[in-house]
């Protein structure tokens, strides 16, 4: 499931069961404009976990609580955990493989 998030409800979906991907991105960021359709795929793809787009400019309060100092920068959690912390573009396969190892 995709949807955008921000700092008023980012830890209510981060702490629910299951893998959540946090994507961090900022509007003026190219790479991220290239990342943004990655992540939509990504998310249909996978429609067992929670893929949650966040903008940095708009959820300050979440990028500094996790020290997101470079976007886009990719968050996994699980069971409201965090796991790893990716930052840069990744390939959509690279991404797969994350998840895989998280199920």
């Amino acid at each position: 499931m995709y949807q955008k998030s921000n700092d008023a409800n980012i830890e209510e979906l981060v702490r629910a069961n299951g893998i959540t991907m946090v994507c961090l991105k900022a509007e003026w960021c190219g790479p991220c404009r290239v990342y943004s359709p990655i992540i939509k795929e990504f998310s249909v793809e996978n429609e067992d976990i929670s893929v949650v787009m966040l903008d940095v400019d708009e959820s300050k309060g979440f990028a500094a609580k996790h020290g997101i100092r470079s976007v886009p920068t990719t968050i996994l959690f699980k069971n409201g955990q965090l796991i790893t912390k990716i930052p840069g573009l990744i390939p959509k396969q690279k991404l797969q493989y994350y998840i895989d190892n998280l199920k």
